[in-house]
Formats: C-alpha cells, structure tokens, sequence
C-alpha cells in the first residue's frame, strides 16, 4: 500500500506537468500564425494594373497630303498615313476610333481585349465620306484700318479633285459726308479666284474700300462663292 500511494502521486504530477506543456505549446503556435495570417491578407495600398490589347489603326487605301490625326475616346493619340498605321496598347473594354480630314470626321467603335490584335482599316469609310463632301468657304475675320476694310476668307476642299473658287465679299455701310454733314449709305465689293487643291484649306485676304466719311459704320461681310472644278 506504502508502494502505490507514491507512484500515484508521481502520476498525478506528471499530468499536471504535461497539461502545462500543452497548453504552453498550443499558446506559441497560435500568435506566429495569428500574425502570419494578418500579414498575408494586408494589401492596402496594391493596386492591379490594367490590362491591355493592340489595336492598329490604318488609312491603307486612303491617300492624303498630309498625315492624319487619330483621335481615342476624344484624345490624340498619334497620327497615321496611307503607307504607315499607327499602333497603340489600349485598356481592356469598349472605345471609339476617330480620323479627321479637315472637317470631315469618320469614327469606328472597337472593343479591345488582352492578348487580342484587333485592326481598324478607315479607307473606305473616308473615301465615301469625302466623295460625297462639297469645297466651302467662309469668313474667318474681319478689321477695319481707317477706310478699309480687310476680309479674311478661308476656303476648304476635303474632296478629292482641284477645284476653282471665285468669293465675292459685299458689305453695305454708312457713314456722314464731308461737305454736306449728311449720313450716306453705300456698298464696298471685291472678288478673288483661287485655286484649291483636294483635302487643302486656304486662306486669303480682300479689302474693301469705304467711301471717305466720318463715322463709319457697316455691317458684317457677306461671301458669295462659286466652285468649278478643274
């Protein structure tokens, strides 16, 4: 019986002693893992970037004397011409393409994708647009210096023949006579005939001569143009 109790004892204070160790060791593994935890899920501050696809633009069969620009989602992006496309990388998702000639725009709506080639040809497309475009003419600005008045007309041919403009700018006004002290009303007229080369816009200048008078006033400039083409 004296031999037993002692044994006993011994046992009781080795579960003791082992319930210690455990719950000291599963204590431990617990905060390393609590941390590594936190850490690997903190991505505050990461950002993905975006992905991207190509997207080549081209005006392969469409010449023209100058290089056009092309514009993506209302920005410039580059310019391209009938020998060179221009390529660009473009984020994923729907966009629209536009090329300008003069005041002619044709526009294309593309969906770009990652790791896809995607290929906007706008010939066609400009070539029906400009043959169906008529050359104009307008009055850009005009300044009187004493008794004459200087008339800038620009004149546009976005289509595909030379033509021949002839403008003539009339302007009606008024002014008080020298000798007599009455207010005289009259006309100034003046023509120009230009040639304008297909997809150019040009610029000139006619001067209209007002009668000699004090207190001038006239009315704004009126352009009559007529076209043949050549």
């Amino acid at each position: 019986m004296n031999l037993i109790e002692p044994c006993a004892l011994c046992m009781a204070v080795g579960c003791i002693l082992t319930a210690g160790c455990v719950a000291t060791t599963k204590e431990n593994t617990l905060d390393p893992f609590s941390n590594a935890r936190d850490s690997r899920f903190n991505t505050t501050g990461n950002s993905t970037p975006p992905l991207k696809g190509s997207l080549s633009v081209s005006i392969t069969g469409f010449s023209s004397p100058a290089d056009l620009s092309v514009v993506l989602d209302n920005t410039k992006v580059g310019t391209v011409n009938h020998t060179t496309p221009l390529t660009l990388m473009v984020s994923e998702g729907d966009h629209t393409v536009m090329i300008c000639v003069d005041s002619i725009c044709v526009h294309e709506n593309v969906t770009a994708r990652f790791g896809r080639y995607l290929m906007v040809d706008f010939s066609e497309p400009l070539h029906r647009e400009v043959a169906n475009a008529q050359p104009s003419a307008q009055i850009i600005e005009c300044n009187r210096n004493g008794n004459t008045l200087s008339v800038d007309v620009e004149f546009i041919n976005p289509s595909i023949n030379d033509v021949q403009m002839s403008a003539l700018v009339s302007c009606g006004y008024s002014y008080i006579d020298d000798r007599s002290s009455i207010r005289m009303g009259d006309s100034a007229r003046r023509m120009g005939v230009y040639t304008v080369r297909a997809g150019e816009r040009i610029t000139k200048r006619l001067d209209l001569d007002f009668a000699d008078g004090k207190s001038i006033s006239y009315d704004y400039p009126v352009l009559e143009l007529t076209i043949r083409q050549l």
